[in-house]
């Protein structure tokens, strides 16, 4: 699937310099691979003509236009060139906005192919951004005007043209060298045609059958091979043994007494799991999927203890420093008066305080060790890790999660994930693993009443949370951006951050977070705010995950129709944490696409992650495939797992076919390319031991 030449890193391709390359790496783009699997958001069909007079209405054009003449118009402090051109069904006027080398070039009597979207002004019909290129008689056109063309997604410096040159570069040396991994038998019985070939057409299609039969290859293969692994993964596991293991449950009942609510149904159901797991032959590999504000974070917890009681340790890892901190003040609130021993570890220690720390892990003096990625450095040992515990699993890859993992003798191993997902596509995302839902909400929890508010409403929206303050409560006002950039029409946390305190709510205490601040600050403000000595929060999405304060009841989101519904969710359920009535504003711009107002629809009617998920789907639905777009945690190359349903039903079919029927119809050369696929997986890392 991937000849050598793929890894090579893109500044190798010829005429992609360093200023071309930090464009191409803001795209996540740093490997020939990468940029081959960089696939057009939509195409644009420059087959047929299309004259100008069918372009009143908006539609591109595409015809041999003649220029007439030339004229110019009055542009800032000078003037615009102004080019007035014809073609068989009429005139038109190209305006030339700071291009007025063009009177060189569009010369009157030439003609030229044209290419452009226009609009209808003082009832003349006008471009400003077009294509043109000569025309002769005798030539076939360029590509530029009678092909189908790619229209990639861009950043920095690229240009359409910039990354169409590099990609065709690709297509023409070692893509053309490309063997199919796949088993013949396979492709013939699911019509699909041969790697190189879908690579070629998915980039340059010459029909709209081009652009199907590709992007259903390399979706089909790289879901086969999603579905091969994980299923591979979860038979290696079930073949797993070591010595049973005899647990009390003595202190996890102790604590459950002490707790001054009852746990819901969803919790005690997983707890149930998760403990009888723990003294299984098999190691325990399950996930914890719930809502926001389920309570999965006790559930894990409590389900450390009997590890804890029978004097060995457990690890709690998580994607922030900042999420690493609340659990370890939750978790210290539960423990410390059982006598049990936590520890923090982040990158953020002083090296006196990291060495003292690791010291008493390895000697066993700490029975649960709270961290980030600090936990799975080379120089942290235990003395027994019996239990791995990970928050927000999808936010760490593979081979870091494993890193943890090898620090003990086999240990049990719990994942956790609020992020919302179908329930039709749980088979793929977590088919090696098993999972406990939790499914109900703690009682006494109303659900937050969720508003959607104009721009123009925003003053009523801020009296209503000055209703909120003036009963004792908090907010937090969410911001899409941390500081304003030039040009841009974003509100943003920091500016916004200085009008809430000098217009809005002069002589109330409010805090700035975002992810660019030192953590010592990040946490000196989230403890004022969980002791409401802040009263408000202007932050950017870093209060997604794991921020819990019962005391605020007020979450607005500006530009809401830029976030996710995941985020929008995991956003909203940092508030309706106590008894008080809770609220959500979703504050939109007046620049709404259909699709956006569905989803703050969505977020208006319901609160049950699960349902948005699916909600999610469906508005999204099946997509066209001239216009994809990849959303969710799990980020494939060249699948989606919503538009791609009815191949991944077909993918997971065939693995289970193969493993159970007949594994021998994976050649040896297969067997060998899945083991490479298996150390260095070409997916995003959290594909592959979701």
């Amino acid at each position: 699937m991937y000849a050598r030449e793929l890894v090579r890193p893109i500044t190798e391709l010829k005429g992609v310099g360093p200023r071309l390359a930090e464009s191409f790496h803001r795209m996540e783009v740093f490997t020939w691979f990468d940029l081959i699997s960089h696939l057009p958001r939509t195409y644009e069909d420059r087959q047929a003509r299309k004259p100008f007079s069918s372009g009143y209405d908006g539609t591109p054009v595409l015809t041999v236009m003649e220029v007439i003449a030339h004229q110019y118009i009055r542009y800032r402090k000078g003037r615009a060139l102004k080019v007035i051109v014809r073609d068989a069904t009429g005139p038109a006027a190209l305006l030339c906005f700071g291009r007025n080398f063009l009177q060189n070039i569009l010369i009157p009597g030439k003609q030229f192919y044209f290419y452009g979207r226009g609009s209808v002004n003082y009832g003349e019909l006008q471009f400003s951004s077009f294509e043109t290129a000569p025309w002769t008689a005798d030539e076939p056109p360029p590509p530029e005007f009678s092909h189908i063309l790619p229209v990639y997604p861009l950043a920095g410096s690229l240009t359409q043209k910039i990354v169409r040159r590099a990609v065709a570069q690709l297509l023409r040396s070692s893509v053309r060298y490309l063997e199919d991994e796949l088993p013949r038998y396979l492709a013939d019985a699911h019509g699909l045609i041969a790697k190189r070939d879908a690579l070629r057409l998915v980039h340059f299609p010459k029909s709209q059958e081009d652009i199907e039969r590709s992007r259903r290859t390399l979706a089909f293969e790289e879901l086969f091979y999603l579905h091969l692994i994980i299923r591979r993964r979860a038979l290696k596991r079930s073949r797993l043994r070591r010595n049973p293991r005899s647990y009390s449950t003595a202190l996890q009942k102790e604590m459950i007494k002490q707790l001054p609510f009852t746990l819901t149904s969803g919790q005690i159901r997983s707890l149930q799991e998760i403990t009888s797991d723990l003294g299984r032959e098999r190691p325990m590999a399950r996930l914890i999927q719930g809502d926001v504000g389920s309570g999965k974070t006790l559930v894990a917890l409590l389900a450390s203890l009997p590890v804890i009681e029978a004097g060995r340790q457990a690890a709690f890892m998580v994607p922030t420093e900042l999420l690493a901190k609340q659990h370890a003040v939750s978790s210290a609130d539960h423990f410390e008066s059982m006598g049990i021993r936590i520890a923090l570890l982040h990158g953020g220690l002083k090296q006196s305080e990291r060495q003292l720390l690791l010291a008493s892990l390895k000697q066993g003096d700490i029975d649960m060790v709270i961290g980030t990625h600090a936990l799975f450095s080379q120089d942290v040992e235990f003395k027994d890790l019996a239990l791995v515990i990970i928050d927000e699993q999808h936010r760490f890859g593979v081979m870091q999660r494993n890193a943890l993992h090898h620090k003990g003798e086999v240990p049990d191993m719990l994942l956790m994930t609020a992020t919302p997902i179908p329930r039709t596509l749980a088979m793929t995302v977590f088919g090696d693993l098993d999972v406990s839902t939790i499914d109900t909400m703690p009682p006494g929890r109303k659900p937050v009443i969720t508003h959607l508010a104009s721009e123009a409403s925003r003053s009523r929206v801020y009296q209503a949370v000055r209703s909120e303050f003036e009963r004792g409560h908090q907010a937090y006002f969410v911001y899409p951006r941390i500081e304003q950039k030039e040009g841009s029409k974003l509100r943003d946390a920091e500016s916004m951050f200085s009008y809430l305190s000098n217009e809005v709510f002069p002589g109330i205490t409010g805090g700035l977070i975002h992810s660019q601040l030192p953590l010592e600050t990040k946490e000196s403000v989230m403890d004022a705010f969980r002791k409401g000595a802040v009263v408000y929060l202007a932050a950017t999405s870093v209060i997604e995950v794991g921020v819990d304060v019962p005391n605020a009841t007020c979450m607005v989101i500006e530009h809401a129709e830029r976030f996710g519904l995941s985020a929008l969710h995991q956003l909203r359920g940092r508030v309706g944490r106590g008894s008080g009535q809770a609220y959500a504003f979703l504050i939109y711009s007046q620049e709404l696409t259909d699709s956006g107002k569905q989803r703050l629809q969505v977020m208006k009617q319901t609160s049950d992650g699960f349902v948005i998920a699916e909600e999610d789907m469906k508005i999204r639905g099946p997509g066209d495939l001239t216009g994809i777009q990849q959303s969710g945690f799990l980020r494939l190359s060249f699948s989606d797992l919503v538009e791609h349903l009815d191949i991944l039903k077909e993918t997971l079919s065939a693995v289970q076919t193969i493993l159970s029927e007949d594994p021998g119809l994976l050649t040896p050369a297969h067997q060998v390319f899945l083991n490479v696929l298996e150390k260095a997986p070409p997916f995003q890392e959290e594909l592959i031991d979701s």
